[in-house]
């Protein structure tokens, strides 16, 4: 069993920055993908950012160029660095992770538990 424990949302003004952090525990696993998606209120869960073990990623269109994704292999954590916040940001974002169970070929999603982000105007 793998847990993704999120920290670092809070209440920034517009144009304010805030940088979230996941960091993934459990016993022998590998993390292949791991990213960020947030639900707005009313809205469905979307995706904003992930990055595969090998470094490549893909962000969503409303994001691009203000958000950057990151990850410390090592330490099975992954960061989300927000910049140029705006009120249309405002949602619960999850952290997500495929993980491969150590000598096992399948893998497994697993969430975060959220965090709140709110950016008043």
């Amino acid at each position: 069993q793998v847990q993704l424990v999120e920290s670092g949302g809070g209440l920034v003004q517009a144009g304010g920055s805030l940088r979230l952090s996941c960091a993934a525990s459990g016993r022998a696993f590998s993390i292949n993908t791991m990213g960020w998606y947030r639900q707005p209120p009313g809205k469905q869960r979307e995706l904003v950012a992930a990055m595969t073990s090998g470094g490549s990623t893909n962000y969503a269109d409303s994001v691009k160029g203000r958000f950057t994704i990151s990850r410390d292999n090592a330490k099975d954590t992954v960061y989300l660095q927000m910049n140029s916040l705006k009120p249309d940001d405002t949602a619960v974002y999850y952290c997500n992770a495929d993980v491969r169970p150590s000598g096992r070929s399948v893998t497994y999603n697993y969430w975060g538990q959220g965090t709140q982000v709110t950016v008043s105007s």
